[in-house]
């Protein structure tokens, strides 16, 4: 017994030994970082502008690839799949939170395949229509969408993206019947909203701000309870037209589960000092969102919470796709 037991601890301490020796080599070799959403979405902005940073700290390049589709869980999917030696890693938004729940069958579990490394950033979505809307507040599109029900569409940047999950909250918290029209990404939606193709849309603030100056979208209101610092003259939903709508579209960096902790934990500080650079924050501000960079304990309960806060609204909602 007494020699089970010696082996055991020489086993384990051998494992605790490779992944220190790892950790220290660490990156040897270029990383892959895959976003599940196209190119030119606020992720995409926002992903790219952290890992080329991070590339500068740690010595190897961080090269970015975009694998669109199914709400982000393509590209999660890879992931999860791939060998946990801190060479592939996910960015993803909370629509993380939900596909579990909306989807039935998953080639990986949420909470289970994936050791989260830091959260980047938090964010609201707005709500914003074309001016050929004719619309100004969301009290007005809401009286709308209840005098003709089911004839007003709603875009979002795909079935199971946060966008997507903000317009279910919405619906559900008003009872108004709307039609769904997913597309492949923001940017793609957000043309159609401009030009009158659907009525209105769900979208991250940073790739709104820039239509919203020039005239070409409407705002009406954000969806986190606080207004945002971007726009600070526009009402969140739950100050009136919703009371109690709290969404935000965070976004954060995972790795494989069982990527040795060491590497992980490397991850998250380079996280956290790319996020504290006065340029970062500050582009990462102009584009609406606040930097939140969190330790990998931190993150996991965090995302946590929020499986169990978007499968709810999923649940409620009767959501399903097969």
């Amino acid at each position: 017994m007494n020699q089970l037991i010696a082996k055991s601890i020489f086993a384990a301490l051998a494992l605790v030994c490779a992944s220190a020796v790892q950790a220290q080599s660490y990156p040897a070799k270029p990383v892959r970082v895959l976003i599940g959403f196209s190119a030119g979405s606020e992720i995409d902005v926002i992903g790219r502008l952290v890992a080329q940073k991070m590339s500068e700290g740690l010595g190897q390049q961080l090269v970015v690839e975009n694998r669109t589709g199914a709400g982000g869980t393509l590209a999660a999917g890879q992931v999860a799949a791939a060998e946990a030696d801190g060479y592939t890693l996910l960015i993803n938004s909370v629509s993380h939170a939900g596909v579990e729940a909306l989807y039935q069958k998953l080639p990986y579990e949420t909470l289970r395949d994936f050791a989260g490394i830091s959260q980047l950033t938090s964010a609201p979505n707005v709500l914003v229509v074309a001016p050929s809307q004719g619309i100004k507040t969301a009290a007005e599109l809401i009286a709308l969408a209840r005098q003709k029900p089911g004839q007003v569409n709603f875009g979002s940047a795909g079935v199971g993206s946060g966008t997507h999950m903000t317009l279910e909250q919405f619906r559900l918290a008003t009872g108004i019947q709307v039609v769904h029209v997913p597309y492949k990404g923001v940017p793609e939606v957000l043309t159609d909203t401009a030009t009158g193709r659907v009525n209105t849309s769900f979208a991250p603030i940073g790739n709104t701000l820039a239509m919203i100056k020039d005239g070409r979208l409407v705002p009406l209101a954000v969806s986190t309870a606080a207004r945002s610092p971007a726009l600070p003259d526009l009402p969140s939903l739950a100050e009136g037209a919703v009371p109690g709508l709290d969404w935000d579209q965070w976004y954060g960096m995972f790795a494989p589960a069982k990527t040795p902790r060491p590497i992980v934990q490397q991850l998250s500080k380079e996280v956290a000092r790319v996020l504290a650079l006065a340029e970062i924050r500050e582009r990462i501000s102009n584009r609406g969102s606040t930097p939140k960079p969190s330790t990998p304990e931190e993150f996991e309960a965090f995302v946590r919470a929020e499986v169990a806060k978007v499968s709810k609204i999923i649940r409620d909602g009767n959501i399903r796709i097969e």
